[in-house]
């Protein structure tokens, strides 16, 4: 069997609903790379949101987070390392008409910290940090350009949300949804996708693009089995990520679909 990347989506797909690792999914990944392949995280999340997996699995690859808007070997200085960020501006413009676009909170985010306009609907599990007064979005605190920004609305409004800030700002950033119960709408720049940090990974690792193996289950993951020699869905994930997969797993991410469908495709 042909050396493999291992691309790993963590929320719903790596990740059961308690949003951990279990077990064998663990077990299953660190086989894969004793057996020479590697493995590589792929997330929407922040890196002070995902380090804790990196750690677990002991992972060596570098990693892709805000879905590819950064790409790091993580605490190391890489000269691969890339951020791309999205003017300052737009995080102000959109904080000025957080009425009008009925919007709970705007945050911004880069790799060391994060900004959100009020505490109202702060969350410590969603930031994955406590907050205090210089987490406030304003410009004195938020001095440089941030790598992504987050919206939330209510379920209702998230359509329009989206359709409005594409019509405004789309020549220069992409608005993706969340998965989950939150209508939460993540801002990045223009042609930012996982894809595209999956693939300057592969190249890091000289691995071909036909090698590499991709798992995921929301829209923000379709770039990336498009991409990959090999796209698994899981079966917990979006029908239209499930059309333009290679396959789909049996199982679900609480049922370890993830672990189960590798143990088979790399007779482990």
């Amino acid at each position: 069997m042909n050396q493999k990347l291992i691309a790993i989506d963590l929320d719903g797909t790596t990740l059961n609903n308690d949003s951990k690792i279990s077990v064998k999914t663990a077990a299953t990944l660190k086989k894969a790379m004793a057996s020479g392949h590697y493995v590589s995280i792929a997330t929407g999340r922040p890196y002070r949101m995902s380090h804790q997996f990196y750690k677990e699995l002991n992972l060596k690859t570098p990693m892709v987070n805000f879905n590819g808007a950064l790409v790091h070997l993580p605490e190391q200085q890489w000269a691969g390392e890339r951020e791309t960020l999205i003017k300052r501006e737009i995080a102000f413009d959109i904080l000025a008409q957080k009425q009008t676009l009925n919007l709970d909170f705007i945050a911004a985010e880069n790799k060391e910290t994060f900004f959100i306009d009020s505490f109202e609907f702060y969350d410590a599990k969603l930031f994955s940090a406590p907050a205090t007064q210089s987490n406030l979005l304003s410009t004195k605190n938020m001095t440089t350009d941030p790598t992504s920004l987050l919206v939330r609305t209510q379920p209702q409004y998230a359509k329009q949300v989206s359709e409005s800030l594409s019509n405004q700002y789309g020549e220069f950033v992409d608005v993706r949804t969340w998965g989950g119960p939150n209508a939460i709408l993540e801002i990045v720049a223009k042609g930012i996708q996982k894809a595209k940090g999956v693939h300057e990974v592969a190249s890091y690792l000289n691995i071909s693009r036909e090698n590499v193996i991709a798992f995921g289950d929301e829209h923000n993951d379709l770039e990336l089995l498009e991409y990959a020699g090999w796209g698994v869905a899981m079966s917990n994930g979006t029908d239209e990520l499930k059309k333009v997969s290679n396959d789909i797993t049996e199982k679900t991410n609480q049922e370890d679909g993830l672990a189960e469908y590798l143990e088979n495709y790399l007779s482990l």
